[in-house]
C-alpha cells in the first residue's frame, strides 16, 4: 500500500507535455543555454547585431526559440513513432500468420463505391499543411475547404478557430499536431506543396479590443499607437517569428529541404456588431463593436476607418517579418480590398457573414488568392 501511494505521488508529480513544453522554451531564453537543435550556418546570421534594438534581439531570439521548439517536439515523437512502428509491424505478422477474417474482407459493392468516389474527386494537385485559426477552421465554408473542393488541394489541417498567434507559437500543441501532419503526408510517400499559416486576429479582437482605443469623446481619439505597436510590433511580431521558424525548422529536418510558407494579415473588417449566425447568446461574436461602443464610437463609417488602419499597420509588421532573410520561402498573401466594405444597401453583407469572417462567396475570393500565389 505504501509503494503504491509514492507510486501515485510520483505520477502526479510528472510535468505535463505542455509543462515540459513551457520549461523549455523558457530555458532556451536563458542567457548561456546550449541549444539542442541542429547548429547552421544559417543559424549564426540569425544573430542581432551590435547596439540592436530590444526588438531586434526579441526576434532574434524567437528564430532560435521556433527552431528549438521544432527539435523538441521532434524528438518527442520520435519515442512515439518508434512505439506506432512496433504495433504496425506486429499487426502485419498477425496477418501473415492468419487469414482474414471473412467480415472484414472488402465487398465487391464497396470496392466500386470507394472506386467511383476517386473518379469524382479527380487526382489532387498536392498536398498543403495548414494551421492557424477560422479563416483555416470555419463551419461549412472557409479558405482550406474551398481551396480543396474548388482548386482541387489536398489539406492537412491543424488549425484551431479561436486561437491566438502567441497560443500557436508557446503552447505547444498546434505544434505537435503540425509534426503529426507532415509524418502523415510523409507516410504517403508525399511532400507538401506549401506549408499555409493563418493567425493574429484573435490577439487584437474580443474582449481586449477597447483597450487599442482611446475614447471617441478625447482629443486623441483612435487608436491607441503606443498600445498597438505594442501588441503588433511586439507581441504578435515575436509570435509569428518563433511560428514560422518552428515550421521552417520542422520541414527542414524531417523532409531535409524548406518547404514554401504562405501567410495572410487578413481583409478591412466591417465592425456592425454581427457574430457567428447572428452572435446571440453561447454563439461566438461580435468581436469588435463592444469595443467601440465601450469607447464611445457609434458610427459605423468611423468604425471600419479605424478598423481598416489597424488591419494596415498588421501588414506593415507582417511585411517586415516576411522580409526577414531567415524567412527567404515565406510569402504574404495580400487580401486587402478582396472583400467589400461598401456600406450603402448593406452590400458588404454578400461578401461578410458577420465583423470577422467573409461569406462562402468571400471564403472563395479570398482561396483564389491563394491558389495563385501557389
Amino acid at each position: 500500500m505504501a509503494n503504491s501511494r509514492r507510486t501515485k505521488k510520483r505520477v502526479a508529480a510528472e510535468p505535463s507535455t505542455w509543462q515540459q513544453f513551457a520549461a523549455m522554451s523558457r530555458a532556451t531564453l536563458k542567457p548561456g543555454h546550449q541549444r539542442t537543435g541542429k547548429s547552421t550556418r544559417k543559424d549564426a546570421r540569425i544573430a542581432a547585431p551590435q547596439g540592436a534594438t530590444n526588438t531586434e534581439k526579441a526576434t532574434s531570439q524567437a528564430v532560435a526559440l521556433g527552431r528549438e521548439q521544432a527539435a523538441w517536439v521532434i524528438a518527442q515523437r520520435g519515442k512515439k513513432l518508434a512505439r506506432r512502428a512496433k504495433v504496425v509491424a506486429d499487426a502485419a505478422k498477425s496477418k501473415r500468420v492468419g487469414k482474414k477474417p471473412a467480415a472484414l474482407e472488402p465487398k465487391a459493392k464497396t470496392t466500386a463505391t470507394r472506386k467511383a468516389l476517386a473518379k469524382r474527386a479527380g487526382a489532387s494537385r498536392g498536398v498543403l499543411v495548414a494551421e492557424g485559426d477560422s479563416w483555416f477552421d470555419y463551419p461549412f465554408h472557409d479558405v482550406l475547404k474551398e481551396l480543396d473542393d474548388a482548386f482541387g488541394w489536398e489539406i492537412e489541417n491543424v488549425a484551431h478557430k479561436g486561437d491566438t498567434v502567441e497560443s500557436m507559437a508557446y503552447d505547444g500543441g498546434q505544434l505537435d499536431e503540425f509534426v503529426r501532419a507532415i509524418e502523415r503526408v510523409v507516410r504517403r510517400g508525399q511532400v507538401p506543396h506549401a506549408i499555409l499559416v493563418s493567425g493574429g486576429g484573435n490577439d487584437v479582437a474580443g474582449d481586449w479590443f477597447g483597450m487599442l482605443l482611446n475614447h471617441r469623446s478625447s482629443p486623441v481619439y483612435g487608436l491607441n499607437a503606443d498600445i498597438v505597436d505594442g501588441v503588433l510590433e511586439t507581441r504578435v511580431r515575436i509570435a509569428y517569428t518563433t511560428i514560422l521558424s518552428a515550421v521552417t525548422a520542422t520541414c527542414e529536418q524531417l523532409l531535409g529541404a524548406r518547404v514554401p510558407i504562405l501567410l495572410h494579415g487578413y481583409d478591412h473588417p466591417v465592425p456592425d456588431g454581427r457574430g457567428f449566425l447572428g452572435g446571440w447568446g453561447w454563439l461566438p461574436g461580435p468581436w469588435l463593436e463592444p469595443g467601440f461602443l465601450e469607447k464611445g464610437y457609434e458610427n459605423l463609417g468611423e468604425r471600419v476607418s479605424i478598423a481598416r488602419d489597424l488591419i494596415e499597420r498588421f501588414y506593415a509588421m507582417l511585411e517586415e517579418v516576411v522580409a526577414m532573410p531567415a524567412f527567404s520561402h515565406v510569402k504574404l498573401v495580400d487580401l486587402r480590398g478582396t472583400l467589400s466594405v461598401d456600406l450603402n444597401d448593406d452590400r458588404y453583407q454578400d461578401w461578410w457573414a458577420n465583423e470577422l469572417h467573409p461569406t462562402h462567396d468571400g471564403f472563395a475570393k479570398v482561396a483564389a488568392l491563394f491558389d495563385a500565389e501557389l
